[in-house]
């Protein structure tokens, strides 16, 4: 990356993703008053006097000993890890302690593997609100890894004094943003456990994400920035979104939140399927929302590797596939696997054709011509004394492409016809994988031409 790159880094809740989120001045990591929120590292850019920087959250580093007592070894294992790629990635590292606790055989356990890495450090002595605790974070002066700065991220104090640390150490290069602010942003959707973040990883061809079959394991909403094919997006990891009787409060509530929300930044959103489970309610209802969000959507069915000797097997799929999510026929299916790579780049190379799709233009003649001939292969039902009469029809807006058709009573259109209309424009313009909008107005027949003249002159 051409910015410089900070990692957050300290023992479970010590206030790290609060002091993300307030460096960022948005809530984009999930907070809560249990440890071990965080797992995977979470990235975001600092703008602050003019100087850019990459953050990185990351989860809390325990101590080799705790991590063996824990009955989710394996899953801290994993969390550690992101957090020592992080650091590794990163030019400054700012270590948070707590304040209020002092420091602990953790802190000193970190202090020591920091030490190692021979990188900036600025020691960040958070939950110092009050006096006393601003006096307590003098004890951090044993770790020698520099002067504490006494903050309260949860309060927003002492933050400028971290921030003009942060970029004092910070190496002195050209600041050069790698992605354009209108990079195409993509999200992996879908239900727990079907392989969302084994697929970015897949695609990013390293572990950017914690893999584990245990359901939940993604938390937060982790943007990841790239040039794929010279061509700058963002890809958007999500927790995975469970039916609403069955999400947990707390922690899984707000990871659903957040998912829902990335549904509604996307420009895309990639429904990842697990091959070896049969299709659900909750997969159309997350494709649902996708649509009624007005986004373009990729559908990808991942572990196809299991299936992909059976004889028949796709067509067979596709053709359950087409049967449950009627609702979007135009939108394109993909079959993955994460675990081998095979047709990851075709996850993204899709993605990238709907984003361009959902911003295409099409000339208003073309439209004109286009609804003639479809009215006179098939005209509006009418009624006695009820006919409707098309006018013209314009492209309104992209993003998603909307087309206003002018007619005399656009109330008595009936759906099927706008059905049909819609399937005239998909079947000569395509539209792949974006939904489009049909918008049906009233208008009175202008004057002709000759009078709209005379009227003029006088």
């Amino acid at each position: 990356m051409a910015l410089p790159q900070v990692a957050i880094v300290g023992r479970p809740n010590v206030g790290k993703s609060t002091l993300f989120n307030r460096l960022l001045r948005q809530r984009r990591a999930v907070v809560e008053e249990v440890p071990g929120t965080t797992r995977d590292r979470i990235y975001g850019v600092v703008d602050w006097n003019g100087l850019r920087f990459g953050l990185f959250d990351t989860g809390g580093l325990l101590t080799d000993e705790e991590i063996a007592r824990s009955s989710e070894r394996e899953l801290l294992e994993a969390t550690k890890a992101q957090a020592e790629m992080a650091v590794r990635e990163a030019d400054v590292i700012v270590f948070v302690v707590d304040a209020a606790a002092g420091p602990t055989a953790g802190d000193w356990e970190v202090a020591e593997f920091l030490r190692r890495t021979d990188k900036p450090i600025v020691l960040a002595a958070n939950k110092a609100e009050s006096r006393e605790r601003e006096l307590n974070a003098l004890q951090f002066y044993e770790f020698g890894l520099g002067e504490p700065i006494p903050i309260s991220a949860l309060h927003g104090k002492g933050i400028p004094d971290l921030l003009e640390a942060i970029a004092e150490r910070l190496p002195r290069r050209e600041a050069v943003e790698t992605l354009e602010p209108e990079a195409p942003k993509i999200a992996l959707v879908g239900r727990p456990n079907v392989g969302k973040s084994a697929l970015l990883n897949a695609i990013l061809g390293q572990p950017r994400q914690i893999v584990s079959p245990i359901p939940g394991t993604t938390r937060d909403t982790v943007d990841t920035e790239l040039v794929w094919k010279g061509q700058p997006i963002v890809l958007i990891d999500t927790a995975g979104i469970r039916r609403p009787g069955r999400i947990e409060r707390g922690i899984e509530r707000y990871s659903v939140l957040r998912a829902e929300r990335a549904i509604e930044r996307a420009d895309v959103a990639v429904l990842v399927l697990d091959a070896t489970e049969p299709f659900t309610h909750q997969d159309q209802a997350i494709a649902g929302r996708v649509i009624d969000a007005k986004k373009g959507i990729v559908v990808a069915v991942n572990k196809w590797d299991l299936f992909e000797q059976m004889e028949g097997a796709r067509e067979a799929f596709e053709e359950d596939a087409h049967a449950v999510f009627h609702f979007m026929p135009w939108a394109p299916l993909v079959f993955v696997s994460a675990l081998t790579g095979k047709n990851v780049e075709q996850v993204v190379d899709l993605a990238l054709v709907v984003v361009a799709e959902r911003s295409r233009r099409i000339p208003t003649a073309e439209l004109n011509q286009l609804l003639r001939e479809a009215i006179a292969h098939h005209p509006p039902p009418t009624k006695p004394g009820k006919w409707v009469k098309f006018y013209y029809v314009t492209q309104a807006a992209v993003n998603p492409p909307t087309f206003v058709f002018f007619c005399n009573r656009p109330q008595l259109v009936h759906f099927s016809y706008k059905r049909y209309l819609e399937n005239r424009i998909r079947e000569r313009y395509g539209f792949l994988g974006t939904p489009i909008e049909l918008v049906f107005r009233a208008r009175e027949r202008s004057a002709p031409a000759w009078k709209r003249g005379e009227s003029s002159r006088q």
